[in-house]
C-alpha cells in the first residue's frame, strides 16, 4: 500500500461524506425542522414588536 492507495481512500470517504450531508439536508424529513430554523432571526424581531411601548 502506498501513499496514492491512502490519498485514494481518503477522497472516496471525503466524497461518501459530502453525500450523506447533502442527502441529510434535503431529505423531507428534516424540512420542517429546517423551516422552523430559518425563521428564528425573525422571532426576536417580532417579540421586541410587542415590547416596545408606545411613544
Amino acid at each position: 500500500m502506498d501513499i496514492n492507495d491512502l490519498r485514494s481512500a481518503v477522497t472516496v470517504i471525503s466524497l461518501m461524506t459530502f453525500l450523506g450531508i447533502v442527502a441529510w439536508a434535503w431529505s423531507r424529513r428534516n424540512q420542517s425542522r429546517f423551516d422552523e430554523a430559518a425563521l428564528l432571526p425573525f422571532q426576536d424581531e417580532a417579540t421586541n414588536d410587542r415590547t416596545k411601548e408606545p411613544s
